[in-house]
């Protein structure tokens, strides 16, 4: 279809929260606190799983693959929610908003594979413990995380690409505050169903396959737990794993709701929260989790800090 008698769309509008000025000075402050304590604690995480000795294992190079993703991931949407926030009027061009849109699909399909290969890492690390070091070698685990970050290349093209293709003449105020599949499908002027059911099609094998994959690796663990005679095996097997269920249960419960459900009667701010959540608030738990919850990671910090700081008394 051409835009036959209309312009077509070059800009797009997005809502964004509020036209409250004081609450986007009050929500610009917020999330740019939650932003800084993102970057800190992932790379703070990439620093010490890179530098300290004791963590150059399978779990600390996925872990700090996760942590650079979630830099990515939130670096496509965050920078431009804060400026526009503090913006009159919160435009995006066509061509940046297919170009978020793109990047947004790629980080998050790639987060989702990584996910699942962690849940693996974890299964043969408590199910075969004496051969995981044979099994989880370099080779395959360098193999793995390149497929985890090249697995959001096809849906991201394929996603990004048909949509941006349709026709767009009409209204362009996206009900959002990035350029997510959903709101930007509504503004499109002509049927959309095919370009729907293919959308549902790459939600599915893109988040519920690696989901699957998730469940399968947790319901080997579990059982392999429940077989342990000893009690102090059964939690030490559980704490190692334990973080990594967490994050799962906040990446996939959030994504869910909004990607499973694309004709859901939400309300458009409900349906912002939820984005809120998985885009912005969950990057910022992840390296909390992790480091809360794992012993070796705080023992890390405090050596690599503890380094830097009798580095620097010996400069004196």
């Amino acid at each position: 279809m051409i835009c036959e008698n209309h312009t077509r769309v070059t800009e797009f509008i997005l809502l964004g929260f509020t036209n409250n000025l004081e609450m986007q000075v009050s929500l610009f402050i917020l999330f740019l606190i939650i932003y800084t304590v993102t970057l800190l604690g992932n790379f703070l995480i990439i620093t010490v799983t890179s530098v300290d000795s004791a963590l150059q294992t399978p779990m600390y190079f996925f872990l700090r693959n996760l942590s650079l993703l979630e830099v990515c991931f939130t670096l496509v949407m965050v920078p431009k929610m804060l400026v526009d926030l503090l913006s009159s009027r919160k435009i995006i061009s066509f061509v940046g908003c297919g170009i978020q849109m793109y990047f947004f699909f790629f980080f998050g399909s790639s987060e989702c594979f990584l996910l699942s290969m962690m849940a693996y890492d974890r299964f043969v690390a408590i199910g075969n413990p004496l051969r995981y070091s044979v099994i989880m070698n370099r080779p395959l685990c360098l193999w793995m995380v390149l497929g985890s970050w090249m697995s959001g290349v096809p849906v991201s093209m394929l996603q990004t690409a048909w949509l941006m293709a349709l026709p767009f003449c009409g209204p362009n105020t996206i009900d959002h505050f990035f350029c997510d599949g959903p709101p930007v499908l509504k503004l499109v002027t002509q049927d959309t169903t095919m370009y729907e059911m293919q959308a549902l099609a790459s939600t599915l094998l893109f988040i519920m396959f690696p989901f699957s994959l998730i469940l399968v690796s947790y319901t080997r663990i579990i059982i392999t737990i429940l077989r342990m005679s000893s009690a102090t095996g059964r939690q030490k097997a559980f704490s190692t794993c334990s973080s990594h269920l967490i994050v799962v249960s906040l990446f996939y419960g959030t994504a869910s709701l909004t990607y499973l459900r694309p004709k859901s009667t939400q309300s458009p701010e409900s349906k912002k929260l939820v984005s809120l959540s998985y885009t912005v608030i969950t990057p910022m738990l992840n390296p909390i989790i992790y480091s809360l919850r794992n012993n070796e990671v705080k023992g890390a910090v405090k050596r690599t800090f503890t380094q830097k700081v009798l580095q620097k008394l010996d400069v004196f």
